[in-house]
C-alpha cells in the first residue's frame, strides 16, 4: 500500500505540473505579450481555461494531503524550513485566482481592471518560480535541520543560485505548455501563428534555462549530471524527451498541431521521471549528507492503508467527473464552430 500512496504522490505532482503549469503559463504568456495582442491572448485564455481553472489546484491539494497524512515527518521539515517560499507560492495562487475572477466577472469596467491584470500576470510568473525553487530545495542539500541562525535555517535553505535557475526552468515549462495548449484553442490563423511563435520561443528559453540549471548545479557541487546520466532509467527518459522534442519541432514546422499537446505532456513527464528517479525513495537531501526517505519516514501502517484505499476509491469518482467537466465545457464551443 505504501507504493500505491507514493505513486499517487508522484502522479499528483505530475498532473499539477502539466495542468496547473499550463494554467500558470497562460498568465506568463500574457505578461510577455505586446500590448496590442494582450486582449486577444486574454480572450483565448478565458475560453480555454476559464471554466475549469480552479480544478487544476486539486492535484496540489491531493499532494499536500498525501504528505500530511502519509509522511508527516517530511511534511514537517518542508513546512518548517521552506515556509517562506511556500507562503509566497500560496499567496501567488490566491492572488492569481482572485485577480482572474475579478477581472473576468467584475460588472464595472474601470481602472481596477489594469490592477487585476497586473496581479494576474505577475502572480502567474511568481508562483511557478517558487514552485521550482521549493522542488530544487529538496535535492540541493541546503536544508540544515541543525541550524541555529535564522538565515541558515530559513533563508539559505532555499535562496541559492541552483534553486533559482530551477525556478526559471519551471517558468519556461509552464509557458511552453500554455503556448502549445492555446495553439489548438485559437479561433483564427493569426492567433494560431502567434501561439506557435510563443511555443518556439518558450521552448528555446527552456533549453537555455535547462543549461543554466546544469551550470549552477556544477557551481554548487550538486551531482545533477551524475543523477540524470548515471542510470539507465533517467538516461532513457532524457533520450525519449529529446526524441519527442525533435518530433515536436518537425510537426510544428509542417503545421500539424493535433498531437502537439500529447508530445509536450510526454516531454514534461520524461523530464520529471529523469530528475526524481535517481535518488528515489529519498525525497529530501539534507545538509551534511542526511536525507529523508519516503519509505523510512512514512506514517503508521494503518494510516498508509487507509490513505491508499481513499485514493483508489476517490479516483473512481473524481477522474470521471473531471473528464466530464472538461467535456461539458468544451462541447458547446465545438458545436458553435460547426
Amino acid at each position: 500500500m505504501l507504493y500505491v500512496v507514493i505513486a499517487y504522490l508522484w502522479l499528483s505532482l505530475l498532473l499539477y505540473l502539466l495542468f496547473g503549469g499550463a494554467d500558470f503559463g497562460a498568465g506568463i504568456l500574457e505578461l510577455f505579450t505586446t500590448k496590442k495582442n494582450r486582449v486577444r491572448t486574454r480572450k483565448t485564455t478565458y475560453r480555454a481555461i476559464g471554466p475549469i481553472w480552479e480544478a487544476n489546484h486539486m492535484w496540489l491539494i491531493i499532494a499536500i494531503v498525501i504528505m500530511f497524512v502519509g509522511f508527516p515527518d517530511i511534511y514537517t521539515v518542508m513546512s518548517l524550513y521552506l515556509h517562506i517560499p511556500l507562503v509566497i507560492m500560496l499567496l501567488g495562487i490566491i492572488a492569481r485566482g482572485t485577480a482572474f475572477s475579478f477581472r473576468h466577472y467584475d460588472a464595472i469596467r474601470d481602472d481596477m481592471q489594469t490592477v487585476y491584470n497586473r496581479i494576474f500576470t505577475w502572480s502567474s510568473f511568481i508562483t511557478p518560480l517558487f514552485l521550482g525553487i521549493i522542488a530544487a530545495s529538496t535535492v540541493s542539500s541546503a536544508i540544515d535541520t541543525h541550524a541555529h541562525g535564522f538565515l541558515d535555517a530559513y533563508i539559505f535553505s532555499w535562496l541559492r543560485v541552483f534553486n533559482i535557475t530551477v525556478g526559471l526552468f519551471t517558468i519556461s515549462i509552464c509557458a511552453f505548455l500554455a503556448a502549445v495548449f492555446l495553439i489548438g484553442e485559437a479561433d483564427n490563423d493569426k492567433d494560431r501563428t502567434r501561439f506557435i511563435s510563443k511555443a518556439k520561443s518558450s521552448n528555446m528559453f527552456a533549453v537555455i534555462s535547462g543549461a543554466m540549471v546544469f551550470l549552477s548545479a556544477r557551481y554548487e557541487h550538486i551531482p545533477l549530471a551524475v543523477w540524470i546520466f548515471g542510470n539507465a532509467v533517467s538516461l532513457c527518459a532524457i533520450i525519449a524527451a529529446l526524441a519527442s522534442l525533435i518530433l515536436f519541432w518537425y510537426l510544428l514546422s509542417k503545421g500539424k498541431t493535433k498531437v502537439l499537446r500529447i508530445l509536450a505532456g510526454f516531454q514534461i513527464t520524461m523530464i520529471l521521471l529523469a530528475v526524481t528517479y535517481p535518488h528515489f525513495p529519498k525525497i529530501i537531501l539534507l545538509k551534511n549528507g542526511g536525507y529523508l526517505s519516503l519509505t523510512d519516514e512514512s506514517g503508521e501502517q494503518k494510516a498508509i492503508e487507509s490513505l491508499a484505499i481513499a485514493l483508489l476509491v476517490g479516483s473512481i469518482f473524481i477522474l470521471p467527473a473531471l473528464f466530464y467537466l472538461i467535456y461539458s465545457f468544451k462541447k458547446p464551443s465545438e458545436e458553435q464552430s460547426l
